[in-house]
């Protein structure tokens, strides 16, 4: 996996923008959408987070393809607003399944990685069938000489993997056959917690990979999480009162990025 130290670890927070202008909940300012990226991305950083990852998540419902060429220019200004606020290491996530996007805003933006929830199979979700498009996504991050790493989700939140197999062996293609670079174990839904047998599955199969927690991961599970994986990353938990569509908290940063350092000291990181 060459690219894979590009994902940063092993705190990784969640930029959950606002909706962005063309979706059914944009309030009308874009000026605002950036004025909170920037803030939750300060917030992250003042609480020690190693990275951040901006995302889409205000413009459910989402498309589960292409998005519309007015979000991914949002998309990109908020990145780049991001990336000019704090000295971290960038992320990108187009939702729902845009993997396309999210390499161009990297590359525009000078990100270090992207997520994409279905980079190979088929996974049936509630924007329909979503189908991986791996192939497509590494030729057009060779086109565009991005140097950006790509973590996979396996068996993705909010959805239902089709076909037969185990967690194990979907992740095993996800970066044997379908050339991620890291791959992201996460909950049934956003803020859930990630079943750590899974994430035991995941390491199993591939014992020299990079591995992530996706969700639902607290200041109180860091470290049996991270006594697994490589890295998490973390929105839900941190914000102010738990609740994924509030402000970052960056005391709540502070104490799991505390329990993560002592956890990943206590595997001699």
């Amino acid at each position: 996996m060459p690219r894979a130290h590009a994902v940063p670890g092993p705190v990784i927070g969640v930029v959950h923008l606002l909706p962005l202008p063309g979706s059914p909940r944009y309030g009308g300012s874009m000026a605002e959408v950036v004025r909170r990226a920037v803030a939750d991305a300060k917030a992250y950083a003042r609480g020690g987070a190693d990275a951040v990852v901006v995302e889409n998540y205000g413009d459910a419902p989402f498309f589960k393809e292409a998005l519309p060429a007015e979000a991914v220019a949002a998309l990109a200004c908020a990145a780049a607003a991001v990336r000019d606020a704090v000295d971290l290491p960038l992320g990108v996530n187009a939702l729902r399944n845009d993997a396309r996007a999210a390499l161009g805003v990297a590359a525009a933006a000078g990100a270090a990685f992207v997520r994409v929830n279905v980079h190979a199979g088929v996974c049936a979700t509630d924007q329909g069938l979503v189908e991986g498009r791996a192939a497509e996504t590494l030729r057009v991050r060779r086109l565009l000489g991005a140097d950006v790493a790509i973590a996979a989700d396996v068996h993705v939140k909010h959805g239902k993997p089709l076909g037969a197999g185990t967690i194990g062996e979907a992740a095993r293609d996800l970066v044997l056959r379908a050339g991620a670079d890291a791959v992201i174990v996460s909950g049934a839904a956003t803020g859930t917690a990630t079943d750590v047998a899974d994430l035991r599955a995941v390491r199993a199969a591939l014992p020299r990979g990079f591995l992530l927690a996706g969700s639902g991961v607290t200041a109180g599970t860091v470290a049996g999480i991270l006594a697994v994986a490589d890295a998490v990353i973390v929105g839900t938990s941190l914000k102010r009162g738990g609740r994924t569509e509030a402000p970052v908290d960056p005391a709540r940063v502070a104490r799991l990025t505390r329990a993560a350092r002592a956890a990943a000291r206590g595997r001699g990181r």
